[in-house]
């Protein structure tokens, strides 16, 4: 049996149809959450944007434009209501290792892999917010070029740039980073 497309279970749900809302919730919960809580920092915040994410997407659940991919629909909300809720309060700063693991590594790997982490967490922070933004929504929201532009409310080829110089800057980051680690031990 073919999977339904998003936009069907979009149209279903909108209809009234529990089951495909559920669907689409469980398709998109892991990815929304990881996008919103690399943005957030924290699992506190992660929590309150990805629920008044899901509360709007609700909301406008029979305003979906015709023709849009639900999963830029989906991110493009979720990045605004972000965005809004950064504008009124100020984000922390300090972004836990934790969020950027996929999952929990074993003993042995964690003395090695710990520095790793702190360093592209710390140089993904040290992007600025339009390229960090870019490359998020590509790695957390599976978005392509033209989502995250419809996303981000610029054009195609500026996104292309952002994620270029931003991938640029964190490998020129992390090659310094460890560089400076090899002459340290």
């Amino acid at each position: 049996m073919r999977e339904r497309s998003d936009e069907d279970l979009m149209k279903a749900w909108a209809d009234g149809s529990m089951e495909a809302f559920e669907t689409l919730y469980s398709r998109y919960r892991a990815p929304l959450y990881r996008y919103l809580l690399r943005l957030a920092g924290n699992e506190t915040g992660a929590n309150d944007l990805y629920q008044g994410a899901w509360e709007k997407v609700i909301a406008a659940r029979r305003k979906l434009p015709k023709g849009a991919p639900f999963r830029a629909w989906l991110f493009r909300i979720a990045h605004n209501h972000a965005m809004d809720r950064f504008r009124r309060q100020r984000p922390e700063s300090d972004l836990e290792t934790e969020t950027l693991a996929a999952s929990s590594p074993g003993p042995a790997e964690e003395v090695s892999t710990a520095e790793q982490r702190r360093s592209l967490v710390t140089a993904i922070q040290a992007l600025p917010a339009d390229q960090r933004d870019a490359l998020l929504l590509k790695l957390d929201g599976g978005l392509d070029l033209d989502d995250i532009a419809r996303v981000t409310g610029v054009g195609r080829e500026t996104v292309k740039s952002r994620l270029r110089y931003a991938v640029s800057k964190l490998k020129k980051s992390l090659a310094s980073d460890s560089t400076e680690l090899s002459h340290e031990h």
